[in-house]
């Protein structure tokens, strides 16, 4: 399938060029060619982009914007001035998010909130979660060169430390814990001195928590990380949903024993049932039904030398999916089988969960305006399942939440190498804009 590539009808930079203005009483009832050729400025988006990118770059070409340190508040004081110009009003709340708002026609509507994040892996890329976050801005300044203002007032969030535990997002859902606060990052700081930095106040974070049913809806614009959009030839991913995530720990126990001296026929190798294990996981995951992955990161031999049998092998195992059922049959299905390696290896294998992040699918209603924006641009577009965690996922005990994929090529993330085409940002912040409108316009 050949991408169709949108043309665009820009409206133009902010300053020096007439655009058209819209009476605020007139804006709820806009239809028609205008709404229709409303489009993103490509240029404006992609030099923002590229000043994004001075924000923490790196001599490998990508960035070393880690959340908390000199370059992530020195990004966000930029980002700060250009939603200001925008006509937005801006603060850094107490979990350290900047949050930006603009007031709408009808006071007595929620707020429609959009963004995602700025801040980096270590040796990271130029686009994961900076392409959410400035066509957000740059949204926002199409509104205001358009002289447009929505129904429903806007709020433009810029989570913090969204790479080292979502920790903004999760605060205003009301889930981070005590003890995360006193966690090592990347920056060399603590989350709670990293909150402190970026303005925020970890002493008084429970503060933060926003209700349930406080917004209208919450939407995030993403690449997708992963190869589908890119190598299927599409323009636009519709989420369905974040995946949840389960991790176990597993350990083989079998005999330690002398590896020359030891017939195989009297062998209890616990590296052998584990490597059994291992495909077993593969081959059960793929068996089944749906679109769930598990995998085996990391395996440990004891005592782990050359001319010695393996009496334990320690592992971990993860599964993702959609839904949380679905995790909890796959782990099942792989327990089950075990039994029968460890009976035909005469070991024992023992199951440890340690890490559970829950399912968060996204709202089929938002799902539907993100599938007729893309159609209504010329785009094509197809429902997939979001491999990782994102902002959205915390914001999702909130409000109904939508996301929006563009293509990554070659599937690569999380490295100087990660890219998506300049014509595939404007697409996806076209689709957010329009998505935007749609939902201002009749609700969900």
């Amino acid at each position: 399938m050949n991408r169709q590539r949108f043309v665009q009808l820009s409206i133009g930079g902010l300053a020096g060029v007439h655009s058209p203005t819209w009476p605020l009483a007139a804006w709820g009832s806009l239809t028609g060619p205008f709404r229709q050729e409303l489009t993103v400025d490509a240029g404006r988006l992609a030099r923002s982009m590229r000043m994004l990118a001075t924000f923490g770059a790196n001599d490998a070409g990508g960035i070393d914007r880690v959340a908390f340190s000199e370059a992530n508040v020195e990004a966000l004081d930029w980002i700060a001035r250009l939603l200001s110009d925008a006509g937005f009003s801006t603060e850094i709340d107490l979990a350290g998010n900047l949050i930006a708002r603009k007031a709408g026609t009808d006071s007595s509507l929620l707020p429609l909130m959009f963004g995602s994040h700025i801040d980096s892996v270590p040796g990271g890329g130029n686009y994961d979660g900076q392409v959410g976050s400035m066509s957000s801005v740059e949204v926002a300044a199409t509104f205001a060169a358009a002289g447009i203002v929505t129904r429903h007032p806007l709020e433009i969030a810029i989570f913090s430390n969204e790479e080292g535990g979502k920790t903004g997002s999760r605060a205003l859902a009301g889930e981070v814990e005590a003890f995360e606060l006193d966690i090592e990052t990347a920056s060399g700081l603590t989350i709670g001195e990293g909150l402190k930095r970026l303005g925020g106040d970890p002493d008084r974070l429970g503060d933060a928590r926003r209700e349930r049913g406080s917004l209208a809806a919450f939407l995030e614009l993403h690449i997708e990380q992963g190869a589908v959009l890119d190598a299927d030839g599409f323009d636009i991913g519709i989420v369905e949903g974040i995946v949840g995530i389960m991790r176990w720990n597993v350990t083989v126990d079998g005999v330690t024993n002398h590896a020359g001296t030891t017939p195989m026929d009297r062998r209890s190798d616990a590296m052998v049932a584990a490597a059994r294990f291992v495909d077993l996981v593969h081959r059960t995951a793929r068996e089944a039904p749906g679109r769930q992955v598990a995998t085996v990161g990391r395996l440990t031999a004891e005592p782990g030398v050359p001319n010695v049998i393996p009496g334990r092998v320690t592992l971990t195992l993860e599964i993702r999916d959609l839904s949380m059922d679905g995790i909890e049959r796959l782990y099942e299905a792989i327990r089950e089988r075990s039994e029968s390696i460890a009976e035909e290896s005469r070991t024992a294998f023992s199951f440890d969960r340690f890490y559970t992040s829950r399912a968060a699918p996204t709202d089929e209603r938002i799902q539907a305006r993100v599938a007729s924006a893309a159609a209504g641009l010329g785009l094509s577009a197809r429902a997939m399942p979001s491999g990782a965690g994102h902002d959205a996922q915390s914001i999702a005990l909130l409000a109904p939440v939508g996301m929006i994929f563009v293509p990554s090529i070659g599937g690569i993330s999380h490295a100087p190498e990660e890219h998506t085409a300049p014509g595939d940002v404007t697409n996806g912040a076209n689709v957010l804009l329009h998505t935007l409108l749609a939902i201002d316009e009749t609700g969900l």
